[in-house]
């Protein structure tokens, strides 16, 4: 099994997320849901899905971002078709292959979500788009829950699974705030405490994705290494 998959895609597609992201930041007209007249993006004012409507909320034509981020969500599913294939490096291990069967599926699921949101813009499709967006976090919850199992019993270092219990924490507590958080509609700061905490869970899963990256490069050698022997 060659390393296309398991390294080479999670790897590429977290780059290309955050390059894609910033661009779209960069290129944002302005406003946020409260303020229309704000100058550019803003990291506290801006939802990440401000930058995927086809206008922005100063009512500016949002081509250039929106090009960007869409397609930064719908790449974002080729992690998922990855974690389809990930699967195979556990093989050896009967519990492990059950378990990393189920956890792709969590993953591979979650992503499709997330490709969703970049398919429906928030100003077309609002409450698919929050379907997608609210649900795509919650199928991460099992799905890092069963690959950390699935690293702490491999051989592989131990360092992997504990960057991934740090995001299983993460998505766990993201997803309890969704579900007592208030309307950002109704209050600018309740506004701002759910863009910016959506964006440091997005950070940590992207984080968490290319840290995994290396955790499967390391069973991939210990495959190779094995049938060397």
């Amino acid at each position: 099994m060659n390393n296309f998959w398991p390294v080479r895609v999670l790897r590429f597609v977290s780059v290309f997320f955050i390059l894609s992201v910033c661009l779209g930041m960069y290129f944002y007209p302005g406003g946020n849901i409260h303020n229309p007249t704000q100058a550019g993006y803003s990291f506290t004012h801006n939802f990440l899905s401000d930058l995927g409507g086809y206008h922005s909320h100063s009512d500016e034509v949002n081509f250039i971002s929106g090009f960007f981020f869409n397609m930064s969500m719908f790449f974002f599913s080729a992690v998922g078709v990855a974690f389809l294939y990930i699967r195979a490096l556990f093989r050896d291990d009967h519990i492990n292959t059950r378990l990393s069967f189920v956890g792709s599926l969590f993953f591979f699921v979650g992503t499709v979500f997330f490709a969703g949101v970049g398919l429906t813009p928030y100003d077309l499709y609002l409450d698919l788009h929050v379907f997608f967006a609210v649900n795509a976090f919650r199928l991460l919850v099992p799905a890092a829950l069963l690959y950390l199992i699935v690293l702490l019993r491999s051989e592989v270092d131990n360092r992997f699974a504990w960057v991934t219990a740090g995001y299983l924490l993460c998505v766990v507590a993201y997803v309890g705030y969704q579900l007592l958080a208030g309307n950002p509609f109704d209050s600018l700061d309740e506004m701002v405490r759910q863009a910016t905490i959506q964006k440091l869970i997005v950070i940590a899963s992207v984080v968490s994705i290319f840290s995994l990256s290396f955790a499967f490069q390391k069973q991939l050698d210990i495959i190779t290494a094995r049938s060397n022997i």
